[in-house]
């Protein structure tokens, strides 16, 4: 059964940097795989784009050769409406609105950033608990 996700860009930014650790084993063996299908939007690939391009993370060798693969091979929505709940950071919201719109899962290293006040029935989960249910599903 194929598993939707969205993910969050610092779970795109942390497989990048850290290999080894849960973002990237969810990325490298499950979403290249082709085990998890990944939603996108025209608004989150952009901030991908736009993030892994900073300075900061040249020294990483970024950005990452994969992150292309990953958006070609990723299911793509329009941008969803916005969101109306409030959220910590308003720069979460699209990747809240995406999930809620594919009926996907969000994938997040920022759980606080999530409250569950600002969810309304999204499931979020951090990397290592969403391979957790991989590993158990």
């Amino acid at each position: 059964r194929m598993r939707l996700a969205v993910l969050d860009t610092n779970v795109i930014v942390s497989a990048g940097i850290t290999p080894g650790r849960a973002p990237a084993k969810l990325i490298f063996d499950w979403v290249l795989n082709g085990q998890v299908q990944v939603i996108t939007s025209p608004a989150v690939v952009a901030e991908y784009r736009e993030v892994v391009r900073r300075p900061k993370f040249r020294r990483y060798g970024f950005p990452p050769l994969w992150l292309e693969f990953l958006i070609d091979e990723s299911l793509w929505f329009q941008d969803p409406e916005p969101w109306v709940q409030p959220c910590p950071d308003p720069q979460d919201a699209p990747f809240l609105a995406l999930a809620h719109a594919a009926g996907a899962w969000l994938v997040t290293g920022n759980l606080k950033h999530f409250p569950e006040t600002v969810r309304t029935g999204v499931t979020v989960l951090s990397p290592a608990d969403y391979l957790a249910h991989l590993v158990g599903a």
